[in-house]
């Protein structure tokens, strides 16, 4: 047997199935998806079976045998490892590289060298006694051993070279399953309560123990033992030498939610809006095909009841359910709703759980032991076998594209995953992103005949609860009235109101510390990062400068660093400046900061969240995770203080994103029995985005941000390419990049498709740049961009690939980085 391993190299020459022998112990056990040790280049790595065969196009004689079967259940499905050779070739990654980010990092595996004594004559001959005593027989890790005889790192160099040490390489997990030792009373319990009498009066703690085990009748995890009852280990051991107790290693689950308890909720009664988008879901999910649809509900309409109802259909076909959600806080919520709904069925993945709960959690999913999984963008990857619906909430959201490579987005891989398993995509928001809303909105043809629309509107609130009232405050108003605050009167006068009545608020800003740049107001000076083009922010807890993108620090300067003035000012708020003016405004109010700053700690979002909801403080400041999702009754007032922060970007994005983040905050107030109130402060107030965003009027806004994006030739028309490239040294960057636009361009003239897109033909690509990008230098590295613009039946991830090839060779093009990112919702 013959299996193609694609092996942990991530470059692109060795980005291919290598062929490995299949040994007769591995034959019944290795499949498609296996996690395999192999030889590769002197060396022992993971690699991943793709396919097995009983053929190799080499010479069989010739090919190397597998090493190690590292699991026994292989860890990734065929579906999957089909997924990431599509997601390979999409998003022009490394198939091992979109492999990698299938898995849990528990089992992302690590080469250790171990060595063991081959000749032992040579060995007494070279290498101290205490060393070869210390070893024996065994197979030690070369790094223990060098740490423990530090003085003789030369004589193991020297042994290894020579044959006295003989060097292996095995691939090692860097997490491996719990295991706690676990005490057990024996089958003959009648035996153990004779013999308990017969135990002699000095062996007191023996007694006790075998007296609480007998009483308790069950199995007790040793450690638990010994805290309630009170006895010491060696005398657990004791009556476990005696048979009088037994010990064993029981595989332990790291549960995140171990002693929690989750209400049980049954299913509501639905509205009529909320049926006919069940009914049509439901359908979907029956016919077993491939369908994906836009679920268009207003805030507050009660999507989430219409996802739990669907699911519970969805386990009833024996189908099982993904379900994203984009932001770590909006977690604590859903988690409650979906384990309160389902039980134990439900497993949670995302980033803040620790490693081993991750893998334990995937375990549970791979075992078959739950039906549904809730996380972030990478639960899309949750290793099911019969998918029947993948839900992805809040689908507009920019976190659902990865930063990293590979630079995928969870909603076009949960739409090609789908069509693997026959699964119906239900994309859910209130605001959708303009291209899922003209995908959905789309026209049905003669071809679709039998087809039902994609979009579910949902326009209406439960209960026929009107959407909150908008005032929109011009800030330059404000500032000629000589109020200099960061709190217009009105929303100071609605803050005050809702504290006198025991009401709740939401104030968002999307911006964190304190302030947002440094200036001298005598020579014009402003403190910048040494590593990048940007602006250092000031947080004011620790008097220090923080760039936001590498991570620099410094002290704060108490007099300008270029002309020694003292007029050093701090402009632009941030939370922590917000936070501050709130204390300074209302003595004794409660505040809860929400930011990147407030959030590192492990559960620290629910430990927020929760006091919340507790009403242990009356507002809940934040930046952009405060937005969306959070649902609690006693919120009344919702307050953005500067509107204006993601619109100035030069992004063309930034009108959507800008409406997007205001109606999904508006509409956190007046969820429940109490109305609800919204104030936004802006210096733009006759911007469309604001001012639809007033009126709750997404028809609106989309109709005139398309008129904008067809004639700049932008997503929805088109689609993109961003290509950063990066590089210490800015002549040998803008050679290499002219280059590789240059080749760019006549592969794609070649291929008969380098036409611009505002011709009336339908295969068109356009190629923009180089040139330098918005933030032109970041952690040292000088950047520079090309956008790809393209539209109709155009492969144009094969043609970057392609014109990438030669400048992934030898130096000096090797040094240049060159970063792909397709279908880019940040053009930064």
């Amino acid at each position: 047997m013959i299996a193609k391993v694609i092996v942990d190299v991530p470059s692109r020459q060795t980005d291919r199935p290598f062929d490995y022998e299949v040994p007769a112990a591995f034959a019944d056990w290795i499949e498609v998806g296996s996690r395999v040790g192999v030889p590769f280049g002197g060396r022992v790595l993971q690699g991943f079976v793709t396919e097995l065969a009983d053929t190799s196009d080499f010479d069989s004689k010739r090919l190397k045998p597998i090493a190690e079967l590292l699991d026994h259940v292989p860890p990734l499905l065929p579906d999957l490892i089909e997924l990431a050779k599509w997601m390979s070739e999409k998003y022009c990654c490394s198939w091992t590289t979109a492999l990698q980010a299938m898995i849990p990092g528990a089992l992302k595996g690590k080469a250790e060298r171990l060595v063991c004594i081959q000749d032992a004559e040579s060995a007494s001959e070279d290498l101290p006694l205490a060393m070869t005593e210390w070893m024996g027989s065994q197979l030690v890790k070369l790094d223990v051993l060098l740490e423990r005889f530090p003085e003789y790192a030369k004589s193991v160099k020297s042994a290894l070279r020579e044959g006295v040490l003989v060097e292996h390489t095995k691939v090692r997990d860097r997490l491996a399953i719990r295991k706690v030792l676990t005490v057990y009373l024996p089958d003959d319990v009648g035996k153990v309560r004779t013999q308990l009498a017969a135990l002699p009066a000095r062996a007191g703690k023996q007694r006790e123990v075998l007296a609480f085990m007998l009483e308790r009748g069950e199995p007790m995890v040793l450690q638990q033992l010994l805290a309630e009852a009170g006895g010491s280990a060696a005398s657990v051991r004791s009556l476990a030498e005696k048979g009088l107790l037994e010990l064993r290693e029981v595989e332990q689950q790291r549960d995140p939610y171990a002693g929690r308890e989750f209400d049980r909720t049954m299913p509501l009664a639905l509205t009529e809006g909320q049926n006919e988008v069940y009914d049509r879901i439901i359908r979907a999910v029956d016919a077993g095909e491939p369908k994906t649809m836009l679920l268009h509900g207003v805030t507050g309409s009660g999507k989430t009841e219409v996802y739990l109802q669907s699911i519970q259909f969805c386990l009833e076909q024996e189908k099982q359910a993904i379900v994203l959600v984009p932001e770590i806080s909006l977690t604590p919520q859903m988690v409650e709703r979906f384990k309160g709904r389902f039980g134990d069925a439900v497993a949670v993945l995302h980033s803040r759980l620790s490693n081993g709960e991750r893998y334990d959690e995937w375990r549970k999913i791979r075992s078959r032991q739950v039906q549904v999984a809730i996380g972030a963008r990478s639960a899309i990857f949750a290793p099911f076998e019969r998918i029947g619906l993948i839900i992805i909430d809040e689908e507009h959201e920019s976190s659902y594209k990865q930063e990293e490579s590979p630079k995928y987005h969870a909603r076009d891989v949960a739409v090609r995953r789908a069509r693997q398993h026959g699964a119906a995509v239900v994309l859910g928001s209130a605001t959708p992103s303009l291209e899922s809303f003209a995908a959905a909105s789309r026209p049905l043809t003669a071809k679709d005949e039998g087809r039902e629309p994609a979009l579910l509107p949902m326009p209406v609130r439960v209960g026929g609860r009107p959407l909150p009232p908008v005032t929109v405050i011009d800030m330059r108003e404000e500032l000629k009235e000589g109020n200099r605050s960061m709190f217009s009167r009105l929303l100071h006068s609605s803050l005050a109101d809702r504290l006198e009545r025991g009401e709740q608020s939401v104030l968002l800003l999307n911006r964190r510390g304190y302030s947002t740049f440094v200036m001298c107001r005598s020579c014009g000076y402003t403190a910048a990062c040494p590593h990048c083009d940007i602006s250092l922010t000031y947080h004011q807890k620790s008097r220090a400068l923080r760039c936001h993108y590498c991570g620099h620090a410094e002290q704060a300067p108490a007099t300008c660093p270029s002309c020694q003035s003292e007029h050093i000012r701090y402009f632009g708020t941030g939370t922590q400046r917000v936070e501050e003016e709130l204390s300074k405004l209302f003595p004794g109010i409660r505040v809860i900061r929400m930011d990147v700053d407030t959030t590192t700690e492990k559960n620290s979002h629910e430990k927020l969240l929760k006091q919340f909801g507790d009403r242990k403080a009356d507002v809940l400041l934040g930046t952009q995770m405060v937005a969306k999702g959070l649902d609690f009754p006693y919120v009344t007032l919702v307050g953005v203080i500067a509107a204006d922060t993601s619109l100035n970007l030069p992004d063309f994005r930034a009108a959507e994103r800008t409406f997007q983040l205001l109606t999904q905050v508006a509409g956190r107030a007046g969820r429940h029995h109490l109305p609800g109130e919204v104030v936004i402060q802006t210096y733009v107030p006759e911007h469309y985005a604001v001012v639809t965003a007033q009126q709750h009027d997404y028809a609106a806004f989309v109709s005139e941000e398309l008129r904008h994006r067809s004639a700049m030739g932008y997503p929805p028309y088109c689609r993109l390419i961003l290509v950063t490239m990066s590089h210490e040294q800015l002549p040998l960057l803008s050679t290499v990049s002219e280059g590789f636009a240059s080749e760019l361009r006549e592969i794609a003239e070649n291929e008969g498709v380098l036409i611009s897109l505002s011709s009336g033909f339908g295969r068109a690509l356009e190629v923009l740049g180089p040139v330098a990008s918005p933030i032109s230098r970041i952690k040292d590295r000088y950047r520079f961009q090309c956008v790809i613009k393209y539209r109709g039946s155009i492969d144009a991830s094969a043609l970057v690939r392609k014109a990438l090839l030669p400048f992934t060779g030898g130096p000096p093009q090797r040094l240049v980085q060159f970063s792909i990112d397709v279908d880019p919702q940040v053009i930064l």
